[in-house]
């Protein structure tokens, strides 16, 4: 998989599918961005599953007609905990590894596209015409319940990343116009001197172009 191109809302069905296992700590990433995702309101056409473990299932259901995938799940790629990594899988992968286990109760992102490839060459069934992987980079795998803190400071994020990808709009109010004023010297140099507001998120965000 390769580090995401620029990214334009899909003119499609699009599938959003949160992967992963709630009982082994920051494993359950993708549940969660998933469940704070439905909060907010999408475009028409964009879907939002809690795929869990269910990655056969999942494999079937991209078969479906979508134009575009989005698969969140926690993924190891020796970053700092909670660094988010959006991922291109579109191709076939022909470097894809032979040996991904197909485990029916816990797939990877990896295990479900191996899968979507023999599933697409063995029924005929459509390919989505983009496949992407958005990742967060794990703290604790351990079994337990319940994301670590970075990792759980990375979902909001996510979210806002994913409803970007979509087209949907921000969650913010709108701006209400005020009368002009006449600028004067001493309350610019004081706004000179803010410092510029926090990105949301206390994590680094890594969206290049870099090949994986």
């Amino acid at each position: 998989m390769n580090a995401a191109a620029p990214f334009a809302a899909p003119p499609g069905r699009t599938l959003i599918a949160g992967v992963g296992n709630i009982f082994l700590g920051d494993d359950g990433f993708g549940v969660e961005a998933v469940r704070r995702l439905g909060e907010h309101p999408l475009p028409e056409g964009v879907e939002v599953v809690d795929a869990g473990v269910r990655g056969i299932h999942l494999a079937y259901q991209m078969l479906d007609g979508y134009h575009t995938v989005l698969l969140v799940d926690a993924t190891a790629r020796g970053t700092e905990p909670g660094t988010l990594h959006l991922l291109d899988a579109t191709d076939p992968a022909a470097t894809r590894p032979r040996d991904t286990a197909l485990d029916g109760h816990h797939m990877t992102p990896d295990a479900v596209l191996a899968l979507l490839d023999t599933l697409s060459a063995g029924t005929g069934g459509r390919r989505p015409r983009r496949v992407m992987v958005l990742g967060c980079e794990p703290a604790d795998l351990a079994e337990g319940i319940g994301l670590s803190r970075p990792v759980d400071a990375a979902v909001d994020e996510a979210v806002r990343m994913i409803r970007q990808l979509v087209g949907a709009d921000p969650d913010v109010p709108a701006a209400t116009e005020e009368p002009a004023e006449e600028p004067t010297e001493e309350p610019a140099a004081e706004a000179a001197d803010e410092p510029a507001p926090a990105v949301a998120g206390s994590h680094p965000t890594e969206r290049n172009t870099t090949p994986c």
